[in-house]
């Protein structure tokens, strides 16, 4: 099961690669600088950017770090990016899967991952990785799509994930990851939640290039439970949906082995 989740990852991502280095969402400045701002990285940091996509976090690490490790399951997207970051010279691009990561046990001051973790078939061997490269005292900054604790806003929200791109897994609710976090000896910091309003036109055609698959997942959203519309903020327009907001979670954790 989880072979075919990660072929379909880099088959969306191989397809998509430029999408991703332009995408506003991904290259949204605020969040890098606070990124920054809660790592507080210095030159004698080694830092891992996991799942580094176009390379936004990786490029906003680079500026302060000795050498960032950038890894992706996608070569395609890997070597894109790569092309793309050629000012940066402390970055190495490593093909890397986030859950078998190819790095020996403390190996990093500071580990990111960024809108990625919901395409990860194990979220808890991802952490459980993140945990075994980390240094004893390393930070772990996350930030990623959440589901509502709610049962039912969950499932509709994985399902309109899903039905709009196929490499989504699962978007795990905030208390499964402070779960997992616990459990792999990674103390909660800091930590915001925020609605995060999505352009529906952008956000649909970056993943879908058919019209009719385009339409069935606006359908969806149109005939959503109120209580969906209302959380997920759906706004409608002309009979078109414009935009909606999902919840996301940043996160900062330490790590304390004994």
């Amino acid at each position: 099961m989880s072979d075919d989740v990660k072929r379909h990852v880099q088959e969306v991502f191989s397809k998509n690669k430029q999408a991703y280095v332009d995408s506003s969402t991904h290259k949204k400045q605020s969040d890098l600088d606070a990124i920054i701002e809660w790592l507080e990285p210095s030159p004698s940091d080694k830092a891992l950017d996991i799942a580094t996509g176009g390379g936004h976090v990786a490029k906003a690490l680079s500026l302060h770090c000795g050498t960032v490790f950038a890894t992706d399951l996608t070569k395609d997207m890997l070597q894109n990016t790569a092309r793309h970051l050629t000012s940066q010279q402390n970055i190495e691009y490593v093909v890397a899967d986030a859950e078998q990561l190819p790095f020996l046990d403390g190996s990093f001051d500071l580990v990111t991952c960024r809108i990625a973790p919901h395409h990860f078939p194990s979220p808890h061997q991802f952490i459980k990785e993140v945990a075994r490269v980390l240094k004893d005292n390393g930070r772990f900054l996350m930030i990623d799509n959440v589901a509502p604790e709610d049962d039912a806003l969950d499932e509709f929200y994985n399902r309109f994930e899903k039905k709009r791109d196929y490499s989504h897994v699962r978007a795990l609710k905030i208390s499964e990851w402070k779960k997992l976090f616990r459990n792999n000896h990674l103390n909660v910091k800091k930590h915001l939640t925020r609605k995060k309003a999505m352009p529906f036109p952008d956000w649909v055609r970056r993943t879908l290039d058919n019209e009719e698959d385009q339409k069935a997942v606006e359908e969806l959203f149109q005939q959503a439970p109120a209580e969906a519309k209302s959380h997920f903020e759906i706004n409608e327009e002309n009979d078109h949906v414009q935009s909606f907001a999902i919840d996301e979670y940043m996160v900062v954790v330490e790590k304390h082995s004994s």
